[in-house]
C-alpha cells in the first residue's frame, strides 16, 4: 500500500500528464493524420519518409482491413487509413502473429504460422507445452487437444486423461498424455466443441459462427523445434510463450519447472536464434525472472504477460506501482497487459489510456498486448466479450469497424511496441499506414 503522499504526488502527477495532452493532442492529431503516407511523425515507434520500408511481395493483406476501413465513421483517421488501400505493404515487428491466424486457421499449425506470416506480421507466436516423453510442442495448453486437435474421433481417446464417452461428457486431453509420435498423428482444428452431441464426429463441432470451418482441410501440429526452423524460412522472428502444466507432470518430466524454462531457451539456442529475434513469454513472473538471470541474452527481451482481469471472480488485479517499479529493478523491461486493462472510455464516448497504462509507461516499461480480432464485434463492445470490456455499453465501439480507434490509441497514446492478432493482417494494415516499424 503507498503512503498517502505518494497517492498524492501520483495524483497530481496524472492531472499534469493529462493537461499536457490535452494541450498538444490537437496538434499531434495534425501531424499524424495529416500529409502523405508515411509522413514524418515524431512519436515512439514511428518513422519518416527516411526509414520508409519498400514493398515486400510476399505480403498480403487481403480484402478485411480495407472492408474495416469503409465501414468506420468518417473523420481523419478513416481518411489516413484509406489513403494506403495501394500499399506499400511490408513485414512489422508490431504485427505479432497470435497463435498463427486462428480467426480463421486451426490455432498452433503450420498452416496457421503460414497465414500470419504471409499477412506480415513480424513476429509469430508458438505456446509451448510438452509431451509425456519430453518434447515441446505448439499447444495452447497443456491439455487442450479435445477442443484443438480430432484426438476424441481417434484410438488415442483412449490415453486421455480423461476420454470422451458420450453426450455431457467433459473429456480431458493433454499433450503430457502422448509421446510425440502419438502426438504427431492428430490433426488440428478450430478451437471448438459441442458437448451435447453424441458422437465422436458431432463432438469435434462447435465453431463460433464469426470464425470458419473453411480452412480445416489441414491441420498439421508442429514441435517448438519445428515452429522454429519454420519461421526461419518464412523470415519472421519468434516469441514462444511457455505454458503452466501440471506441476507434477513436470516434475516428472523435467526434474524442475527451472529445467523446463531452460529447455525453451535451448531449442533457440540450438536453432541458431539471434536472441534480438527473441521474445520468450510467460504468465509465470518466476520463469520471466529466471530467463534475466540465467540466460541474460534472451532473457534481455523477455515478456512479462500480465494476467489482470477485472471480470473474473474474484477479479485479478493490476500491478500495483511499487510492484511495477519491482519489476523494472529486476530488468524487466517488456510487460503485457491484455487490450482492456490498457483502455478507458470516456462519458463522452472517447477511448483513451487507462490509468494502469499511464501507470506502466511512467516506470519506464514498455508494452505489449493482446489479442485484436479475438472478438465478435458486429454488434459493438457490449457483445464483444472480454477483449472489449473497457467499453460495457458500447460508447465507442459499436460495430467491427471501430476497432481501428482502439487499435490507434494502443498505438499512438499508449504507445505500445506490438500487439497480438488472430488475423495479423488487420494489425500490418494500420501499422504500414502509419510507419510504424
Amino acid at each position: 500500500m503507498r503512503k498517502l503522499s505518494d497517492r498524492a504526488a501520483m495524483a497530481a502527477l496524472a492531472i499534469a500528464v493529462s493537461a499536457f495532452a490535452s494541450a498538444v493532442s490537437a496538434d499531434d492529431d495534425n501531424r499524424y493524420y495529416g500529409g502523405k503516407h508515411n509522413d514524418s511523425y515524431d512519436g515512439r515507434g514511428f518513422y519518416g519518409d527516411q526509414g520508409q520500408k519498400q514493398q515486400d511481395e510476399s505480403v498480403q493483406v487481403g480484402v478485411r482491413p480495407s472492408y474495416l476501413v469503409e465501414g468506420m465513421d468518417e473523420g481523419r483517421l478513416k481518411e489516413r487509413l484509406q489513403r494506403c488501400g495501394d500499399g506499400p505493404f511490408y513485414r512489422t515487428d508490431f504485427s505479432i502473429a497470435h497463435r498463427g491466424a486462428p480467426l480463421q486457421f486451426p490455432e498452433h499449425t503450420r498452416e496457421s504460422y503460414e497465414a500470419g506470416a504471409r499477412m506480415g506480421a513480424g513476429i509469430v507466436e508458438c505456446d509451448v507445452t510438452f509431451t509425456k516423453d519430453g518434447e515441446l510442442v505448439c499447444r495452447h495448453a497443456e491439455c487442450d487437444l479435445h477442443t484443438t486437435t480430432n484426438i476424441v474421433a481417434t484410438p488415442l481417446n483412449a490415453k486421455c486423461s480423461v476420454p470422451w464417452s458420450g453426450a455431457g461428457s467433459t473429456p480431458q486431453c493433454c499433450a503430457s498424455d502422448l509421446t510425440l509420435s502419438e502426438f504427431r498423428t492428430l490433426k488440428g482444428k478450430m478451437d471448438a466443441s459441442n458437448p451435447a452431441a453424441t458422437t465422436a464426429q458431432g463432438y469435434l463441432g462447435g465453431t463460433a459462427s464469426w470464425r470458419t470451418d473453411l480452412y480445416t482441410g489441414r491441420g498439421t501440429l508442429l514441435t517448438l523445434r519445428e515452429s522454429i526452423r519454420l519461421n526461419q524460412k518464412l523470415g519472421v522472428k519468434h516469441t514462444p510463450e511457455l505454458k503452466e502444466g501440471n506441476p507434477a507432470r513436470i516434475k516428472a518430466v523435467f526434474g524442475s519447472q527451472e529445467n523446463y524454462a531452460q529447455k525453451l531457451i535451448d531449442e533457440l539456442k540450438e536453432n541458431g536464434v539471434n536472441p534480438q529475434n527473441a521474445w520468450p513469454q510467460s504468465f509465470n513472473k518466476n520463469d520471466v525472472l529466471y530467463w534475466i538471470q540465467n540466460e541474460p541474452r534472451f532473457g534481455k527481451q523477455a515478456v512479462y504477460l500480465d494476467s489482470i482481469d477485472p471480470t473474473a471472480t474474484p477479479p485479478i488485479p493490476k500491478q500495483t506501482m511499487e510492484e511495477l517499479k519491482q519489476l523494472k529493478k529486476k530488468s524487466v523491461k517488456i510487460i503485457a497487459p491484455p487490450i482492456p486493462a490498457l483502455l478507458s472510455v470516456t462519458a463522452a464516448g472517447e477511448i483513451v489510456p487507462s490509468q494502469y497504462a499511464l501507470d506502466i509507461r511512467s516506470v519506464g516499461l514498455d508494452v505489449i498486448t493482446w489479442s485484436f480480432e479475438r472478438a465478435d464485434l458486429r454488434r459493438g463492445a457490449t457483445f464483444g466479450g472480454f477483449y472489449y470490456g473497457f467499453d460495457p455499453e458500447g460508447k465507442a465501439i459499436r460495430k467491427d469497424s471501430d476497432m481501428y480507434k482502439a487499435l490507434d490509441v494502443l498505438a499512438r497514446k499508449v504507445e505500445i511496441i506490438g500487439i497480438f492478432s488472430d488475423w495479423p493482417a488487420t494489425v500490418t494494415y494500420y501499422a504500414n499506414c502509419m510507419g510504424l516499424k
